[in-house]
Formats: structure tokens, C-alpha cells, sequence
């Protein structure tokens, strides 16, 4: 995963990936030591890509949360709205 974001800014495949990964249920659920489960990391790399297809990407499997997790994801990354989250790593 982690690398996946090290690459997202330089690679729309790995972007792609991060996406598909994020809408896991697996990676949706994980959330045994924190708040911030697996797919919403990849989420926030997908975001601090900064790139169109990222960016895009972010949007989509950030629509793909349920809505309570869209409000705790906004929280945690100090936004009101996806599209105004501009998170570093």
C-alpha cells in the first residue's frame, strides 16, 4: 500500500490500484489499532498525489464510503468537502 502512494503522484496505475484497494472490505474494516483504517489511507495518498487521474480516483472511492464514514474521513482530514483536502505525507 505504502508504496502504491510513494508512486501514485508518478503513476496513474498505481493511483488506480490505491483506489481499487481502498474499496476492499477488508482494507474498509481494518481498523484494530486506529482510527484510520487501510482503505482511507489510501485514499489520503491517492489526495496527496496531486495529480488529475489521483485526485479523480480519490473522489470516487471516497463516494464509495458509507456516509457516516465520508463524515469521520472529512473530520479526520480537516475538510468539509473531498475536493478541499490537500493532505502531505
Amino acid at each position: 500500500m505504502f508504496e502504491l502512494v510513494d508512486r501514485a503522484r508518478a503513476d496513474d496505475d498505481a493511483a488506480t490500484r490505491l483506489d481499487q484497494l481502498s474499496r476492499l472490505p477488508a482494507l474498509r474494516e481494518d481498523r484494530a489499532f486506529h482510527l484510520v483504517s487501510l482503505a482511507w489511507a489510501a485514499i489520503i495518498g491517492l489526495l496527496a498525489a496531486e495529480t488529475a487521474h489521483a485526485r479523480a480516483s480519490a473522489y470516487a472511492a471516497f463516494e464509495a464510503l458509507n456516509r457516516a464514514e465520508q463524515v469521520d474521513f472529512l473530520a479526520y482530514v480537516g475538510a468539509e468537502r473531498v475536493e478541499d483536502a490537500h493532505p502531505r505525507i
